[in-house]
């Protein structure tokens, strides 16, 4: 391929510094007001209407795309021509939601209480302590997951074009950028869904530990297949790539298919301790590596063997398992009943002085109790909010405090030190904490109930139709994008070559010279063919990672 191409492209995307933290979260608010309107537009519609595709589209994708395009030097003029007909739909009266039909609650509900705790009993005593708890949706989690994702998709071919400012792209080493943050927030939502089996049989943390690592390592083999063939690819149309984002030959499918093995070898210590603060110290313990040598080793080490060639991947692994930890924390708050629910679980599994009939007789009844809680009552929506701005609040606490004794030198995605880990976390806990407040302000209600009658229970929230779409087959969707691009710029830089030794005339147009009508043009289909797949599978789960 041309020269000249190669290196005016890696240029393009090369030396970047950021942006501010304060910048990135006034262009995220962008999201939570988009589904502020459809909220307000969901509950004043009459019952009989439903939101439509293309419509969701335009309201909780368009702008996004436009929040980090033409919007994104000025957020806040985007944000508030969201919130103006917000308001004046929040002026209409609340539709009415009725009372749910007896389908529609919890399964516990048609049993007698002391048949299912009788039940439970036998099952506890059966199984030795493994016992399946049903965790119902959450709808702020698939909203900001599918958020989370939809942003990941239109940076990655946004930032080929101008329209995308280069404040926005991945920094060189320190600063902070939207792509930055992307890369961590896939981690942290990650670790939050990977919390699931956790919550339905702590007592997995004290299975045999090779067994499940060797089960998880080939669950992730597919993933690291494709960091292969993605390097391959890359490597074999000699593809214009950022060296100093995971090296010369690894990517980001092999950091996300190492780190559910890393997980597991500390199960062991997940015993005994908060999940939170083993990823506090993942992160405080590899601060410290970094400081004595490492970060001067990957800044300024030679690319001369197969570990020096792939430094930013391997030494930036342990900052990501932290991010992956913190998330992983942060799912066995939202997910279960209620946000204290998995930390008596945790309790259970800890050895303790008392004798071995005591320790049964205790372990039953609390456990019988925890599977009533889980069955009968709904998800404590106000105090797992409560929960979540507290630790939001020690992340972003935390995070001053480490800028302010400049631990780590500044931010940084390329070391993931404690400054990013912390990042990540403060805005990841904070966003999913906006989402949930809405779903709390949103919820469909009854309807008013005269003083004293019976009021039937809140009828639990969905989230959109298109996000949930989005959510449901996330990992597949990132995985086709990657796909289509590895192919579609393989393809045009074939061409290029080809035109280049020809003398003919270039027909590849780089994205970098391209106006910004045009691009827009091109990012908007781009999105709505990625909703159009994702609608089209929303029926059926493509791969469960």
């Amino acid at each position: 391929m041309s020269d000249d191409y190669k290196t005016s492209k890696e240029a393009f995307v090369s030396g970047m510094t950021g942006s501010s933290i304060a910048h990135i979260n006034m262009i995220s608010l962008v999201a939570l007001f988009s589904v502020t309107l459809y909220s307000a537009l969901r509950t004043r519609l009459p019952a009989s209407a439903s939101i439509s595709f293309p419509l969701e589209l335009l309201i909780l994708v368009l702008p996004l795309l436009l929040s980090i395009t033409l919007f994104a030097n000025s957020p806040l003029w985007l944000s508030a021509i969201l919130m103006i007909p917000t308001g004046l739909l929040l002026l209409l009266p609340r539709r009415e939601s009725g009372t749910p039909l007896p389908s529609n609650l919890s399964p516990s509900r048609s049993q007698s209480p002391a048949r299912e705790k009788e039940h439970t009993v036998n099952s506890n005593r059966t199984h030795a302590h493994v016992q399946s708890v049903t965790i119902s949706p959450l709808p702020a989690l698939t909203t900001y997951r599918s958020h989370m994702l939809l942003l990941t998709f239109l940076s990655i071919l946004a930032v080929d074009f101008p329209v995308f400012p280069r404040s926005l792209a991945k920094c060189e080493t320190f600063g902070v950028s939207m792509m930055d943050l992307g890369v961590g927030s896939f981690i942290f939502s990650q670790g939050i869904v990977s919390a699931i089996p956790l919550i339905k049989n702590p007592w997995h943390l004290k299975d045999p530990l090779l067994p499940k690592v060797a089960l998880v390592f080939r669950k992730c083999l597919p993933l690291f297949a494709l960091g292969i063939i993605r390097t391959l690819s890359v490597k074999g149309v000699e593809y214009p790539e950022h060296q100093t984002e995971y090296g010369t030959h690894w990517n980001f499918f092999i950091t996300l298919a190492l780190i559910p093995p890393l997980e597991v070898l500390l199960h062991p210590l997940m015993v005994r301790l908060p999940i939170s603060f083993l990823g506090v110290v993942v992160a405080l313990v590899h601060q410290t590596a970094l400081s004595c040598g490492l970060t001067t080793f990957v800044l300024n080490a030679p690319r001369t063997s197969l570990i020096s060639a792939n430094k930013e991947g391997l030494i930036s692994l342990p900052g990501y398992l932290a991010v992956h930890l913190l998330g992983l924390s942060t799912g066995t708050l939202v997910l279960p009943p209620s946000p204290s629910y998995f930390r008596r679980r945790q309790q259970q599994l800890a050895p303790t002085p008392r004798t071995h009939a005591d320790s049964d007789s205790d372990s039953d009844s609390d456990t019988v109790a925890d599977a009533n809680t889980t069955s009968r009552t709904p998800r404590a929506g106000t105090k797992t909010a409560i929960e979540l701005f507290s630790y939001a609040a020690v992340w972003w606490v935390l995070l001053a405090a480490a800028r302010a004794l400049s631990a780590g030198g500044g931010v940084s995605r390329r070391l993931v030190n404690v400054q990013y880990v912390l990042w990540v976390a403060a805005f990841n806990t904070s966003f999913l904490l906006g989402y949930l407040l809405l779903d709390l302000r949103f919820a469909p209600g009854p309807g008013p109930v005269r003083r004293g009658a019976y009021k039937p229970p809140v009828a639990p929230t969905r989230a959109p139709a298109l996000l949930e779409a989005v959510n449901r087959n996330g990992l597949v969707l990132f995985l086709l994008v990657c796909a289509a691009f590895t192919c579609a710029r393989a393809y045009i830089l074939m061409r290029t070559q080809a035109n280049v030794a020809t003398g003919l005339v270039n027909l590849a147009i780089p994205t970098m010279h391209v106006p910004d009508w045009a691009a827009m043009l091109v990012l908007a289909l781009y999105a709505a063919g990625i909703c159009a797949v994702a609608w089209a599978f929303c029926q059926m789960r493509l791969w469960r990672f």
